[in-house]
């Protein structure tokens, strides 16, 4: 009897165990197919189609909705390592607000900040875990970068082409607070100012976890990908 009882929950552990791996095998391969995608990135500021500059340099600046090619973004970029293969993967928003002054050719305040609520990559599913697991946007719903040292516009072309700039500022995510010094781009297009850039990060030191997640690992290291235009008040 003890025998028969021992082999029927033989059976039923090894019956369940099928079940539990036949499920794995199923469901595996939708969620890579839900996750995979190279997402939607901020690119690099355009100087296409670009015009001269219009209006002078000092003044009080906001953050604008900006012209198509230049259009306002905020982002990030990251490897995901997934089954068998490695793919990068970006998210944006293009909610950003923010505001800058600028005297004698010289940014001396600027400050932007970022919904990440309405980060977005190209799969549904994937949003929702970068915004609950990794971003915790619903604990922490904005980003932010205040300068903290005033740079020079001063060389920055004003016919329509691509200048330089260095800044200095913090950069906030998940209130965890961190000075960086990064090149950005800088064009002058006819009344508005875009500014845009790369920015390295390590996202354990904002404190971005890694979501326990069946079909994907986020490596640490990735960037901030932002092109910001600005207009006069």
């Amino acid at each position: 009897m003890k025998k028969l009882f021992y082999n029927r929950k033989l059976v039923i552990t090894i019956f369940v165990v099928l079940i539990v791996l036949l499920t794995a095998v199923a469901i595996g391969p939708m969620v890579y197919s839900l996750l995979k995608g190279t997402g939607v990135k901020t690119e690099a500021v355009s100087a296409d189609g670009a015009k001269s500059a219009s209006t002078e340099l000092d003044g009080s600046w906001q953050v604008a909705k900006g012209r198509a090619d230049n259009h306002t973004s905020v982002g990030f970029t990251f490897n995901e390592v997934l089954p068998a293969e490695k793919t990068t993967t970006s998210g944006s928003t293009t909610e950003v607000t923010g505001q800058a002054d600028i005297s004698d050719y010289t940014l001396k305040n600027a400050m932007v900040t970022v919904d990440m609520d309405e980060l977005t990559t190209d799969k549904k599913v994937r949003d929702k875990n970068m915004k609950s697991k990794l971003f915790e946007t619903q604990l922490f719903p904005e980003s932010s970068f205040e300068l903290t040292k005033p740079a020079s516009l001063a060389d920055v072309p004003d016919d329509g082409t691509i200048g330089k700039v260095e800044l200095t500022g913090d950069l906030t995510i998940k209130d965890k607070t961190h000075e960086i010094t990064q090149d950005f781009d800088v064009l002058r297009d006819g009344d508005q100012i875009v500014i845009g850039g790369t920015v390295p990060v390590d996202r354990l030191d904002y404190g971005v976890e890694t979501p326990e997640m069946l079909a994907a690992k986020v490596e640490e290291k990735g960037e901030v990908n932002l092109r910001i235009s600005f207009e006069k008040n």
